[in-house]
């Protein structure tokens, strides 16, 4: 079995740049990269796709597409073209998947947001496929939902990919948002299957809007067991940790690449996977 793929999300390291992000990861050890597309775009996509294929590292998952409930202030088509705009990126860095954040309610009721959701991904699906570029839907806390998704738990968001039945759709299961459920912890085995990325990050402070995180295995998510019980399930996918918030954003980030990659491998040693830190 070989070892799964860490990578470190550029979110993270909020204050460096793109080229400080890929040469400093690299440096650190790490094998890949979440890629978030305004730091990409400030240094240009085309020479930003060039730098990633001389250093070496994977693209775990570029970051992010979506917005199709109008809630950033963009039409649906505005984000529908972006988001086909995205997936051509994804593709030309192969990316293992486009992250989508649906769009918060915008006022909508849940059914018309679906249907939003719905009409987009129909006019994206062909794309995606022909690029071999999977769109991964994440869901969030109902806490951090309002600005980015009207996808509040996992079981909507699975029923939705079973309605358009095709491998180019999936999920991203993020443990800050979800990692403090038991009920979810221990059914992982029923989202492996729907699940095209994992990101990892840890909360001392209850869910909220800023999405404040800690360093992993410093807070109240039972990292260990969620790692244990997805790799028992059978998940063969990425990992990427995403850090932020105001003690992440203010701290060393040389000591938090280094600190995150020993925690992640702290994580794959059999004898802490069923107990926190």
């Amino acid at each position: 079995m070989t070892s799964p793929v860490l990578s470190m999300n550029e979110v993270t390291t909020y204050r460096w740049t793109f080229e400080e992000d890929v040469c400093r990861y690299a440096a650190a050890g790490y094998e890949a990269i979440g890629v978030w597309r305004q730091k990409l775009a400030d240094y240009g996509e085309e020479a930003g796709v060039d730098l990633l294929a001389e250093s070496g590292l994977r693209v775990t998952n570029l970051m992010w597409a979506g917005g199709f409930t109008g809630s950033d202030g963009r039409s649906q088509q505005e984000s529908i073209n972006d988001a086909a705009h995205a997936i051509r990126l994804a593709g030309a860095m192969n990316a293992g998947c486009l992250v989508v954040y649906p769009g918060g309610r915008n006022n909508h009721i849940f059914r018309h947001a679906e249907r939003l959701l719905c009409t987009a991904i129909e006019k994206l699906l062909g794309l995606a496929e022909a690029a071999e570029v999977t769109l991964a839907i994440e869901p969030m806390h109902p806490a951090c939902a309002t600005e980015w998704t009207f996808l509040t738990d996992l079981e909507a968001t699975i029923a939705l990919i079973d309605s358009f039945d095709t491998p180019a759709l999936k999920l991203v299961f993020d443990a800050y948002h979800f990692g403090h459920d038991p009920s979810v912890i221990s059914n992982l085995g029923e989202i492996v299957p729907y699940t095209a990325l994992v990101q990892l990050g840890d909360r001392q402070k209850a869910h909220g809007i800023d999405h404040d995180r800690c360093l992993l295995g410093k807070g109240l998510v039972p990292l260990p067991e969620i790692l244990h019980n997805l790799l028992e399930a059978g998940y063969s996918g990425d990992f990427d940790i995403e850090l932020a918030g105001e003690d992440i954003e203010l701290s060393d980030y040389e000591q938090l690449l280094s600190c995150s990659k020993q925690a992640f491998d702290r994580l794959l040693e059999p004898t802490h996977r069923t107990r926190q830190f």
